[in-house]
């Protein structure tokens, strides 16, 4: 009897609602829910698909003596968005801290895509059993609930087998059936709830993530899929975020990309081996050259002696050497006093030839 006045109302308001471009969700509370409320909310935060939040509930009511409840109005997004019904019986003085908090410990709640036109009804089952099931034209709201259904087929596969192999073997292959599944429902919103689920960094599903996303292009794809049907939702604002994060976290750790720092340290490095290599090699020549120099002098003299006679300052001669130019001054001396010279001009006339 509750069915057939179930179908009558649907089939009286829906018809009333089509006329008027009205959104109308409707459906029953199981018995033991039947003193809650019910709420609906418009989720625009994927992350925040389960659980009850405060901020977005948009509407409440009270289901009546049958459990029936319903929502009305054209008050909504024209275009697809997430929502929410949910009903509860959390004590009045719990209420409010329920919800910031997002959990109510006896709720019961389903997650659809829905617009501000569409007619929808959630019926009980023969078994009093609430929110398993959309009655609607529109398939698109249908698509959560058999998204949900592929997730309990996934969890029971792994339950089955706990070896490590079967569970590598069992995300490899569930990664790939929820994915083309969103896929071919063609709602975006739809895979979002699928990648919520793929890429939830609580779940023992996280580390296969990060490799999948290495190399599916699954990812990109709803990227460009939300650009094209939701080009100013939050929605495409947080996955696109996420998404750029967690690329750019697992190419960070795949190719080891080190700090830019480190990099300009490296090529100072080099650019030192190199002068240094030059500088020795022009040294040596010049060094070489000079008659008794070896015998006479220390290396660091020798160095200044051959850059003296390159014409060097003093500063040019610390630059090159990296030393100050006090301890050049020191060498020059050092040098004067062993080839028994008190100038510049006469160690470059002792070895002009």
């Amino acid at each position: 009897m509750r069915r057939l006045l179930l179908i009558g109302i649907l089939l009286i308001s829906g018809a009333f609602l089509e006329l008027n471009a009205q959104y109308h969700f409707s459906g029953y509370v199981a018995e033991d829910m039947m003193d809650g409320e019910v709420y609906l909310s418009l989720v625009e935060d994927y992350r925040k698909v389960s659980g009850v939040y405060h901020e977005q509930i948009i509407a409440t009511t009270a289901p009546d003596s049958s459990g029936y409840f319903s929502f009305s109005g054209n008050n909504l997004p024209a275009e697809n968005r997430l929502y929410r019904i949910h009903v509860d019986t959390c004590p009045k003085d719990e209420l409010e801290l329920a919800h910031i908090t997002g959990h109510c410990s006896n709720s019961e709640e389903i997650l659809f895509v829905a617009n501000n036109t569409i007619q929808l009804s959630l019926p009980t089952t023969f078994e009093d059993e609430m929110f398993c099931k959309v009655i609607s034209d529109e398939e698109r709201s249908n698509a959560i609930i058999k998204i949900d259904s592929l997730k309990n087929d996934m969890r029971f596969s792994f339950s089955t087998y706990r070896s490590e192999t079967n569970r590598k073997l069992n995300t490899k292959k569930w990664f790939s059936i929820l994915q083309q599944y969103g896929e071919q429902l063609n709602e975006p919103l739809a895979e979002l709830y699928v990648f919520s689920f793929l890429s939830d960094r609580s779940s023992i599903l996280h580390s296969y993530y990060l490799e999948d996303l290495k190399v599916n292009p699954w990812y990109d794809g709803l990227l460009e899929r939300l650009k094209a049907k939701y080009p100013e939702s939050s929605y495409l604002e947080q996955y696109e975020a996420e998404l750029r994060a967690d690329q750019y976290l697992v190419h960070s750790v795949g190719e080891k990309i080190l700090p830019a720092w480190v990099y300009g340290l490296a090529g100072l490095c080099l650019f030192s081996l190199v002068f240094n290599f030059y500088f020795f090699r022009r040294w040596k020549k010049v060094v070489n050259a000079i008659p008794n120099a070896n015998e006479l002098l220390s290396n660091q003299e020798q160095k200044v002696l051959a850059l003296i006679l390159a014409d060097k300052t003093n500063k040019e001669i610390a630059s090159e050497m990296f030393v100050s130019v006090s301890t050049v001054k020191t060498h020059i001396n050092n040098l004067y006093k062993k080839l028994n010279v008190t100038s510049r001009e006469e160690v470059k006339s002792m070895y002009s030839s």
